[in-house]
C-alpha cells in the first residue's frame, strides 16, 4: 500500500468511522542476544467516538504496539512489516520527518509518567502552547492564551494564574491533566492512551478516566487506551484486543470478550479478578509467566500454560479468526482470513484451536 490509501478519511460526526486500522504490524527488537520479535503480526482498528482497550500483562507488547503506532520507537527497535494506515494515510510508509507532521494534528499521546514526560524546567504554559507556536504559527501571547483555554478545558482550576507554574509544583491527578491538554491541544482524531492512570489514587483515577471520557464524546476521537486493569476496560472500552508475547489473541465487543471469553488466556484473565474473595483466601491466578522474547515457542505462544494445551498447539500456531456467537452464527461480519489483515473489533475472534470448545460455565 502506497502512503495514500483510498480510504475515505473520518471526519467529525462520523462515529463508528475507521480512523485507525493496524494490520500486520511487526516489530524487531536488537539486544546483546541477537534479534527479538516483540511485535508479530498485530492487527486491530481504532473507531470514532469508541475507545479500544489493548489488554494484557505487562511485557505482552501492548506499549510497543502504541510507540510504533505513534512513531516513538526506541532506537533499538525496527518495524519490519505491515500497515499502520491513519486516517486514510499508511504512517509506516512516510519519512520521519513527513511523520512528524500528523503528531498533534492527527495524533495525540498521553504517557503513563507524567512527572517524566513533561520538562521540569518550563512552566506548564510555555508546553501547552508550543503546538500552536509550531503548527498554527502563533506568537508567545496567543500561545499562552490557547494554553489558558486547555488548562480550563481539563478541569485545572485558575489557569491564569497557574499557567507560568512548573511541573513539580501540581499533583499528580493535575500533572497528567496537563499531559492530556497538550495532548488533544489541536484536537487529534486518534488519542493513544498508555496506562493514564499509573501511580494515581482511586478518586484521582475515576477523574482522569472521566475526562478521557468527556474529550472522546466533545471531539469524536478514537481512542487506543493501553492497560492491564479489566476493571478500567469494562467501564470505559467499547471493544477489546487481548495481547499476548506479541500477539493479539482475540477481539471483540467488551461486553461480548468478557460475558464469553474463546481464549484460554482471557478466561484466564478474568478469573483472576478477586470477586468474591474472602480475607484468607486463595486468589485465582493463570499459573507461569509469559515467555521471555528470546524463547517464544513454536505453534501457540499460550501453550505453556494453558490447561487445554494439545499436540496441535505444540505444531502450529492459531490464526486469529472469526468465531462463532452463542447462536452458533458467525460474528456480526462474514468470515475472512486473519493473516496479516485487521479484524474489525465488533468481530468475535480468537487464535486458539479450541475456541468453540472452551468451557465458561
Amino acid at each position: 500500500m502506497s502512503a495514500l490509501t483510498q480510504d475515505s478519511p473520518a471526519t467529525a460526526g462520523q462515529t463508528g468511522t475507521t480512523v485507525l486500522k493496524v494490520e500486520g504490524l511487526t516489530v524487531d527488537l536488537r539486544t546483546g542476544r541477537g534479534t527479538v520479535r516483540a511485535v508479530d503480526n498485530v492487527g486491530f482498528e481504532a473507531r470514532a467516538g469508541e475507545t479500544l482497550a489493548l489488554l494484557g500483562e505487562s511485557g505482552c507488547g501492548k506499549s510497543m504496539t502504541a510507540k510504533a503506532v505513534a512513531g516513538l520507537l526506541d532506537p533499538i527497535a525496527d518495524v519490519t512489516g505491515g500497515e499502520i494506515v491513519l486516517n486514510g494515510t499508511d504512517l509506516a510508509a512516510l519519512s520521519p520527518r513527513q511523520r512528524r507532521k500528523f503528531a498533534g494534528p492527527e495524533l495525540g499521546i498521553v504517557f503513563q509518567d507524567a512527572l517524566t514526560a513533561l520538562n521540569p524546567v518550563y512552566p506548564v504554559g510555555t508546553q501547552l502552547g508550543e503546538a500552536f507556536r509550531i503548527h498554527h504559527k502563533l506568537s508567545a501571547k496567543q500561545a499562552k492564551e490557547k494554553a489558558i483555554e486547555l488548562m480550563k478545558r481539563v478541569g485545572i482550576p485558575e489557569p491564569e494564574s497557574r499557567v507560568n507554574a512548573y511541573p513539580h509544583q501540581f499533583s499528580g491527578g493535575m500533572r497528567q491533566r496537563i499531559l492530556i491538554a497538550m495532548a488533544v491541544a489541536l484536537n487529534p482524531r486518534l488519542l493513544i492512551a498508555d496506562e493514564p492512570t499509573t501511580a494515581l489514587d482511586v478518586t484521582v483515577q475515576a477523574q482522569i478516566m472521566a475526562l478521557l471520557r468527556s474529550l472522546r464524546e466533545e471531539s469524536d476521537m478514537a481512542v487506543v487506551l493501553i492497560t492491564h486493569d479489566l476493571a478500567v476496560v469494562a467501564e470505559e472500552a467499547d471493544t477489546v484486543a487481548i495481547m499476548y508475547a506479541g500477539n493479539v489473541v482475540e477481539t471483540g465487543r467488551v461486553a461480548d470478550v468478557f460475558s464469553n471469553p474463546r481464549h484460554p488466556y482471557t478466561k484466564g484473565l478474568l478469573e483472576s479478578v478477586p470477586v468474591n474473595a474472602e480475607r484468607g483466601g486463595e486468589l485465582n491466578s493463570i499459573p507461569g509467566s509469559p515467555p521471555e522474547l528470546h524463547n517464544i515457542p513454536p505453534g501457540c505462544v499460550y501453550q505453556s500454560r494453558c490447561p487445554m494445551v494439545q499436540e496441535i498447539c505444540r505444531a502450529r500456531r492459531p490464526e486469529l479468526l472469526p468465531i462463532k456467537d452463542d447462536g452458533g452464527n458467525p460474528g456480526r461480519h462474514p468470515a475472512r482470513p486473519a493473516t496479516a489483515t485487521a479484524l474489525p473489533v465488533t468481530v468475535r475472534a480468537a487464535a486458539c484451536h479450541f475456541s468453540e470448545e472452551l468451557d465458561n460455565d
